[in-house]
């Protein structure tokens, strides 16, 4: 019974058990920021969630601000599963990226159609600049007690028309990869944070 309620303690009382302290540049808690994915095909509106992703929607919001997005293209597209990009330039050269980012797969939220979440590498915590968009309801993509799972951070709100598009294009080989990339180039021009 001591042993419970410790463990109860030491849940309950922010700063412990390996809590950690927001970022100092994280959008407040209280506003939905909204970023504008303009496409060759279209745009699409992103709801962020920094509510339960703070440092993921931190990270992305660093790479919107810096001009990061506009030039690199959807470079991975599966009809029914994901369409990603924000990693590679219209030559396949991959751009420069900074640190990695905590993996908050955890935080709650669902690989659900339509929500955004941070591509990685198969270690937990290399997603930096990559995101992608779900096509379908993707569960595996959700952490389970014995792994990791890919963090989302956001939803689209607005375009899935456009999103549905990008996840209809025949796609094949191109670059360093040899499937899954459109066909036809869907380059992302530019990514801008709407005013509330």
């Amino acid at each position: 019974m001591r042993i419970l309620k410790t463990l109860a303690c030491i849940l309950l009382v922010p700063g412990v058990a390996g809590a950690q302290d927001l970022p100092e540049n994280t959008v407040a808690p209280t506003t939905t920021p909204r970023v504008q994915i303009n496409t060759n095909l279209g745009p699409f509106v992103i709801e962020l969630d920094p509510v339960r992703a703070p440092f993921t929607v931190d990270n992305f919001l660093s790479y919107v601000n810096q001009g990061h997005y506009t030039g690199t293209i959807f470079h991975r597209v599966i009809h029914g599963f994901v369409a990603q990009g924000g990693g590679f330039t219209t030559d396949y050269s991959t751009k420069p990226v900074g640190q990695s980012v905590v993996n908050e797969s955890g935080n709650g939220l669902s690989n659900l159609r339509g929500t955004v979440g941070l591509a990685r590498q198969n270690a937990p915590h290399s997603g930096t600049s990559q995101f992608y968009v779900n096509l379908a309801d993707n569960m595996d993509l959700n952490p389970r007690p014995t792994r990791w799972g890919y963090t989302v951070f956001g939803r689209v709100v607005e375009g899935m028309d456009v999103i549905d598009e990008i996840g209809q294009k025949p796609t094949g080989s191109a670059g360093e990869f040899p499937r899954d990339v459109p066909l036809e180039m869907i380059v992302i021009e530019s990514a801008e944070v709407l005013s509330e």
